[in-house]
């Protein structure tokens, strides 16, 4: 299982509402199967006032958040003669994973699997989705539980109760105001899947593309939702897998297209998309082809090169069930004497269901301070995490310093699942021998310590600049917002006049955090100017918005705001392993500008004089 996100899930809002059978129709020839596949009618809850049919599905991340709430409302209600049955779909392990789902959240209420013929008769399309009905079996409720989740975002706690109020209503012989809402969920399987002449196979065309697009992601211990290892897999969810791509929202990708060339990009090609759609909505056929993909590495391994040292947070976290986690922060030492330089770096969650992201930033030895910069470039992050970012790996000659004796902080963000969990993440590191960095690289920051946006502000813009004196190469752009965040752009204003658009995410969403690494390194001549342009949504129309009437300011927490723009550069014409250039860097750190000049210029002549093999003019000052 995997963290439990809106944007990771395979969550959507329905189009229009199945209109069979209509709200206050009788319902009756509905089956339903046990654990040992008996069928039940629903006349096994005939002497209750009301039931509660809730749809379920092991797997689906809005309904193991919502399991805990049904079951409190199981309880709640049940003196009063309400039913709760939880249905789920049938799927090809039978009864297991429903009553894995029951036994982990505590339901108490009976469990019942559902072929696909019982979601059909009555409507429903998703989970989780509630049915209700009367003890004349009638229908008086279809839809969500509340509004706490919608596509993409969620709530601090929801605004309308929908489930709750019908039943009060119908317990005092009152009409339900809303009688049907919309689900917002995992899309329930259709029960026939007609095969036409020529539609694609799993083997010889879904498996392919699954290994290159979806199994990094969607495989057991990593972040998506279910694992897409097998066909059993991938046919269980063919309605959640075609509703997503034909949305646009998986493989989770956010930069404008017509901007920049990215070495990450996970986007399908047409033919991969047409592909899916095809297969998952034209039979579902598994195919002969003799050749599989081969299987993906273990879960339990790296994506990185092995590391050389693995640091965990010092102790176990515990995540509450419910309600808002604030950040937490964490430091270690990793115990490094001298300095250490990281060509690679992969942060492992210990728990990915809970874990939204984490940065690892570092800190001095008795510094005042939470974090610090460090390295000649003052670099600001070592690592950072979200769903669906890979790791880094720099290029050859390129590495991250880590100076001696200084602390690794974690900083945290965790979401609860519905039931209590523990964390403790991990941070990979592979080490680079020092004689082979050419450059060092560093993550740098544009950002916003004064942010104010006002309340009920619908397009807030923030800009921020930063002038490089030096040739630069630019590898990689992340930006970071929170609740509030709509867009983020990325711009070069070169010495020569030009402009040009490095990267435009003209829909920021907070669950997808993705790290834009160019597929060739930029090389931003000095003089340029890098702008970052950010629009934040604090109005009521922004259903992620905690508070639209609160004037949000820079702070730590999901609720405040952040305006970050990071980006990853290095000196264009930096070489470590040349001797002046080792002489340069440590003249950088002591002196100024002038006397560096100075003693650059005296070095180089005495280095040429030393070596009498070296003919010409010599080598020009720097």
């Amino acid at each position: 299982m995997s963290t439990l996100l809106l944007a990771i899930a395979i969550v959507a809002a329905d189009g229009p509402a199945n209109p069979c059978p209509p709200i206050g129709s009788v319902v009756r020839e509905v089956q339903l199967l046990d654990d040992r596949g008996a069928r039940h009618g629903l006349d096994d809850w005939r002497s209750s006032r009301l039931i509660v049919l809730a749809f379920l599905a092991e797997g689906c991340p809005v309904a193991e958040l919502y399991a805990d709430r049904l079951a409190k409302l199981a309880d709640r209600y049940r003196p009063s003669g309400v039913a709760f049955v939880g249905v789920f779909e049938k799927g090809r392990d039978g009864a297991a994973g429903s009553f894995r789902f029951a036994r982990e959240h505590g339901l108490s209420f009976p469990i019942r699997l559902d072929d696909g013929s019982a979601a059909l008769r009555l409507g429903a399309r998703r989970t989780p989705e509630v049915i209700v009905l009367d003890e004349a079996l009638r229908l008086r409720y279809r839809g969500r539980i509340d509004d706490q989740y919608a596509v993409g975002s969620r709530r601090s706690a929801p605004a309308r109760e929908h489930l709750r109020e019908a039943i009060e209503s119908l317990l005092a012989g009152r009409p339900v105001e809303r009688p049907e809402v919309l689900a917002v969920g995992c899309p329930i399987a259709r029960v026939d899947h007609p095969t036409p002449a020529g539609a694609p196979t799993y083997r010889r065309d879904v498996a392919p593309i699954l290994a290159r697009r979806c199994v990094p992601c969607h495989q057991t211990g990593q972040v998506g939702p279910f694992p897409l290892t097998s066909y059993e897999e991938a046919a269980d969810r063919a309605e959640a897998i075609a509703e997503v791509v034909e949305d646009g929202r998986m493989p989770p990708w956010h930069a404008n297209p017509r901007f920049g060339r990215f070495a990450n990009d996970p986007r399908l090609t047409d033919r991969e998309r047409q592909s899916l759609l095809d297969w998952a909505r034209g039979g579902l056929s598994q195919g002969d082809s003799p050749e599989l993909p081969p299987a993906r590495s273990n879960p339990d391994g790296w994506s990185i090169p092995a590391p050389d040292l693995v640091v965990s947070m010092p102790s176990s976290f515990t995540v509450p069930a419910g309600g808002v986690v604030d950040y937490q922060f964490f430091e270690v030492d990793p115990g490094f004497r001298e300095d250490q330089w990281i060509r690679a770096a992969e942060i492992r969650p210990g728990n990915r269901r809970v874990v939204h992201h984490c940065n690892v930033f570092l800190r001095a030895p008795g510094s005042p301070n939470e974090i610090d910069t460090a390295g000649e470039l003052g670099s600001y992050c070592l690592a950072a995490m979200t769903p669906g970012t890979p790791p880094w790996i720099l290029p050859d000659g390129m590495a991250k310093r880590i100076p001696a004796g200084w602390r690794l902080v974690f900083v945290m963000h965790y979401q609860p699942v519905g039931t209590i969990q523990n964390d403790q993440t991990r941070i990979g590191l592979v080490l680079a021998d020092r004689s082979s960095v050419r450059r060092e690289v560093a993550t740098q920051l544009l950002f916003d310590p004064d942010l104010r946006i006002p309340p009920y502000t619908a397009d807030h813009r923030v800009e921020r600049s930063r002038r490089f004196d030096e040739d630069v190469l630019l590898l990689s752009m992340f930006p970071h917002m929170h609740l509030r965040g709509r867009s983020f752009r990325y711009e070069a204003l070169y010495p020569d006049g030009r402009s040009e658009i490095l990267l435009d995410v003209p829909r920021y969403d907070f669950n997808w955090q993705n790290r834009y690494v160019l597929a060739e390194p930029r090389r931003l001549p000095a003089g340029t100017i890098l702008r970052c342009t950010a629009h934040f949504d604090n109005s009521e129309g922004n259903l992620s918005n905690p508070d639209p009437g609160a004037t949000v300011r820079a702070g730590k927490q999901t609720t405040d705001e952040m305006f970050n723009g990071y980006f990853d550069i290095a000196l264009s014409d930096q070489d470590r392993t040349s001797f002046l250039s080792t002489v340069r860097s440590k003249l950088r750190r002591s002196c100024d500008s002038s006397i560096f000049l100075i003693a650059a210029c005296a070095t180089s002549l005495y280095f040429l004089r030393r070596h009498r093999g070296h003919k010409g003019a010599g080598l020009p000052c720097p």
